[in-house]
């Protein structure tokens, strides 16, 4: 659920009873972080490194400031009876973990199955980048962008498959450097038709590879 505000529309999980921090706030609290990993914020290399990180921080958590579901609104029905599967496939993702603020690293593979109408391909993109750029889990994550673009298009099926590397694993923790989690979600004719299901995973298998992260 969105809640809508004078600065946008933010997702209703994010909403709190507290006002949102200052940036003035949000750089005092880098430099506490910066005292207790035991460096000086004051010294010359990290004086600037409190506004650097808010600075990042609007870049990598932005996704809250954008409603997922305005993106996919404007459809298109001149398709010329067109109703096969449409495939978007290894579209970079670069999310964080909620647990630990870590990056994710990977890709995702997109497909749906109009009935009627389509979409601008590059929406279909821009949805799992408006999610990724909030504070996640993959599988929740994987869910958000096939429940949404199925509510919106409203298609026969849709299909969600996201490869990724999580860093929260790989620099720390267990240290397990070259493991990927794949997630997918199928609804649709994705779930219930096993050829669909078939031609959907050929057609993205020959693209699974190594994943950065």
């Amino acid at each position: 659920m969105n809640i809508h505000t004078p600065n946008g529309p933010i997702d209703s999980s994010r909403a709190s009873a507290e006002p949102r921090p200052s940036r003035e706030e949000a750089e005092a609290a880098v430099r506490t972080l910066l005292r207790w990993s035991g460096d000086n914020p004051a010294r010359e290399g990290l004086i600037d490194t409190p506004a650097r990180v808010v600075r990042s921080y609007e870049e990598f958590f932005d996704g809250y400031d954008t409603d997922p579901v305005e993106l996919l609104a404007r459809s298109f029905e001149e398709t010329d009876g067109y109703d096969e599967m449409v495939v978007l496939r290894d579209i970079r993702l670069e999310s964080h973990c909620e647990h630990h603020m870590v990056p994710i690293i990977g890709k995702a593979h997109i497909a749906y199955l109009p009935a009627g109408r389509v979409v601008g391909i590059s929406k279909l993109a821009r949805v799992l980048e408006v999610y990724a750029k909030r504070l996640q889990i993959q599988e929740k994550l994987t869910a958000q962008v096939a429940n949404t673009i199925n509510d919106v298009l409203k298609p026969k099926g849709v299909a969600v498959v996201i490869e990724a590397a999580h860093q929260c694993m790989t620099t720390r923790g267990v240290h397990k450097p070259g493991v990927t989690m794949v997630t997918s979600r199928m609804l649709g004719a994705f779930r219930d038709d096993a050829s669909t299901r078939r031609e959907f995973m050929s057609l993205i298998q020959g693209s699974r590879g190594t994943v950065e992260g």
